[in-house]
């Protein structure tokens, strides 16, 4: 059985990889080219075929696509982002949530599984609260929300907030049923929160300026229970040293699937750091969750690729891709030891890939 993965980019491009597990390969089997770096992807809750990227430009641009049977997907509607440089958005049931990086705003945009499959301007615009410059200078000088993740269990989102040290947490307003900012989560003075994952009680974040992650529990403070970092030895002062993404092991299983969500519980976060010195390329960090409240760092694996952004497990489990922004291609690697390892399998060539999304 062969695998399709769609992909984003710091290029004009979207690809489509086609993996061969029995050949051990990975090749591009086709290329759209979309506009100013079309860097984050997200699936359609109720169409498969259906994906969103975003243009990071200052005009920002959302695009909805069309992604056929073969994986070659096609360009079908356009709207504008409400902001600049839409880094991240949840796809949901009849609206993309949009977080402008360089705007520091959140926007809704209305959405359909039939065509236009976007409308051109958002029905609203949420400007995230900033009060003060944080210890980074250069990167915290006003808010920059970095991913938005929708919380389907209570029906919330989370938008971790990189400038302002906060992930704000928006609900429905009981009247309107229009999202309303409700709530807060906390870090350390210039931790640059980054992407997050929900499981049950806890929220674990990957803050990307001091590369740890941080976990808090719902309902409780707003500060967090524990923090770690995501490497065993990380330089200080870490310099160039940034984490990007992280990913739960065993991938969780689609929100239809409510049974099998109620009996869903991971195992590891799969975490990766960029532009680390040496001469083995970024690491992926791999800790256990046999404590919920605190996890910990097990394994690094050196990956050979230079400027890890993204990375994907695969829906089955097997698999893990990860791709080098600044060089050394795409890998796929295989999970080893029921979660605990990977080992590659498989490389490609492609420019600058980013983000990764297993159709």
């Amino acid at each position: 059985m062969t695998h399709r993965i769609l992909v984003g980019s710091y290029s004009r491009s979207v690809s489509t990889l086609v993996f061969d597990p029995a050949a051990s390969a990975l090749s591009v089997l086709a290329s759209v080219e979309v506009g100013h770096h079309p860097s984050w992807l997200a699936r359609h809750p109720a169409d498969p075929a259906l994906a969103y990227t975003g243009l990071e430009q200052a005009d920002g641009c959302m695009l909805a696509l069309r992604v056929d049977a073969a994986g070659r997907a096609a360009v079908v509607a356009r709207a504008g982002a409400g902001g600049a440089d839409p880094a991240s958005f949840a796809a949901l049931a009849g609206e993309l949530i949009v977080g402008n990086y360089s705007s520091g705003n959140v926007a809704i945009l209305p959405t359909a599984a039939a065509p236009p499959s976007i409308a051109p301007e958002p029905s609203a615009v949420h400007v995230l609260p900033f009060a003060v410059p944080g210890p980074n200078a250069a990167r915290q000088e006003a808010s920059h929300p970095h991913q938005v993740v929708h919380d389907a269990a209570r029906d919330v989102l989370l938008v971790p907030d990189l400038g302002a040290d906060r992930t704000w947490i928006f609900s429905h307003e009981p009247d309107t049923k229009a999202w309303a900012r409700t709530g807060v989560l906390e870090y350390a003075p210039g931790a640059g929160p980054r992407h997050l994952l929900v499981h049950g009680d806890f929220v674990y974040t990957l803050c990307e300026l001091d590369s740890t992650v941080t976990t808090h529990r719902y309902g409780g403070s707003a500060l967090p229970i524990s923090r770690a970092s995501t490497m065993f030895d990380p330089p200080n002062p870490l310099g160039d040293m940034l984490a990007a993404e992280i990913a739960f092991y065993p991938p969780p299983p689609p929100p239809s699937s409510s049974r099998s969500v109620e009996l869903y519980t991971p195992r590891f976060l799969y975490v990766s750091n960029r532009n680390h010195p040496g001469p083995s390329g970024d690491l992926l960090a791999i800790f256990s969750l046999e404590d919920a409240t605190a996890p910990a760092l097990s394994v690094e694996i050196p990956t050979g690729l230079k400027h890890v952004r993204g990375l994907a497990v695969a829906p089955d489990g097997r698999w893990v891709i990860v791709g080098g922004a600044q060089g050394g291609g795409v890998k796929v690697l295989e999970v080893t030891g029921g979660g605990k390892g990977l080992r590659e399998v498989a490389m490609c060539a492609l420019e600058a890939p980013t983000s990764f999304l297993w159709l």
